[in-house]
């Protein structure tokens, strides 16, 4: 209950500059609810329910929120389990986005485009990016940066005019372990993730052949040749970060430390 009321005070404050004579009234509103509410000897649940419903009220005809935003702040009143609302659903609620939510936000992008004294110092995107890191992942990334393109195989069947050829395994590297990785075992996950948050790519240009000759000798692309059977073909690529990785390891890691 305590944290739905300054969730309720910290939505009144967001809404100041559109509505500044509601940010008192809003506050004492809902306070008024649940002094009397406390005061009377209601139950949790009676008084979370005189409460949701009032912040429901004061939201809808005050504030301009959406119903989504009414359920989020809502859901953090005890039930009568004492618990969330969330414990009805068994996970968090995420309340919608609409078209007229992206719009503003939208908007107010533009706006500040247009403002000469408005400044950013880096992509926004950067702070999420850091939070769906892992430590190794970092690693990786540092590696990466510090040492260029890495070499990448496919191992294949080898079949007349390659018709018929059959992938083994793909995107084979030993960058992880190069990066000296924690968790060598999690390793196609982490490059999984850094493709997914577009920080690498697998390039189909090859670097300096000669580099090769280390990966292809690693357990994983041996067993993996000797399951493609007679006469393997190794399909020789490479592993690079993108413009918007490097970009992103430049500003986020002391590449020189």
């Amino acid at each position: 209950m305590i944290r739905g009321v300054f969730r309720a005070a910290g939505l009144a404050a967001g809404s100041v500059v559109r509505s500044g004579q509601w940010a008192v009234g809003t506050t004492y509103e809902v306070t008024r609810e649940i002094t009397t509410a406390a005061l009377e000897g209601e139950s949790s649940a009676d008084i979370a329910e005189r409460t949701g419903n009032a912040l429901r009220s004061i939201a809808r005809s005050a504030l301009g929120v959406t119903e989504g935003s009414v359920r989020e702040i809502v859901s953090y009143a005890p039930g009568s389990n004492g618990t969330g609302n969330h414990a009805q659903y068994g996970a968090p609620y995420v309340p919608s986005v609409t078209v007229a939510d992206l719009q503003r936000r939208g908007k107010a992008l533009l706006r500040r485009s247009a403002d000469v004294n408005f400044t950013e110092d880096v992509h926004p995107a950067y702070d999420h990016i850091l939070d769906q890191l892992s430590a190794d992942e970092a690693r990786i990334l540092r590696f990466m940066a510090q040492e260029g393109p890495q070499p990448l195989v496919d191992v294949r069947t080898n079949r007349p005019l390659g018709i018929g050829s059959v992938l083994v395994r793909g995107d084979l590297t030993s960058v992880p372990e190069q990066a000296s990785v924690r968790y060598v075992e999690r390793a196609r996950s982490y490059l999984i993730n850094l493709n997914r948050l577009g920080l690498m790519h697998t390039s189909d240009d090859p670097v300096m052949l000669n580099r090769y000759m280390v990966l292809e000798v690693q357990p994983v692309v041996e067993a993996a040749l000797k399951e493609a059977g007679r006469a393997p073909k190794i399909v020789r690529k490479s592993l690079r970060l993108t413009e918007f990785g490097q970009d992103f390891c430049r500003t986020c890691f002391p590449i020189d430390d």
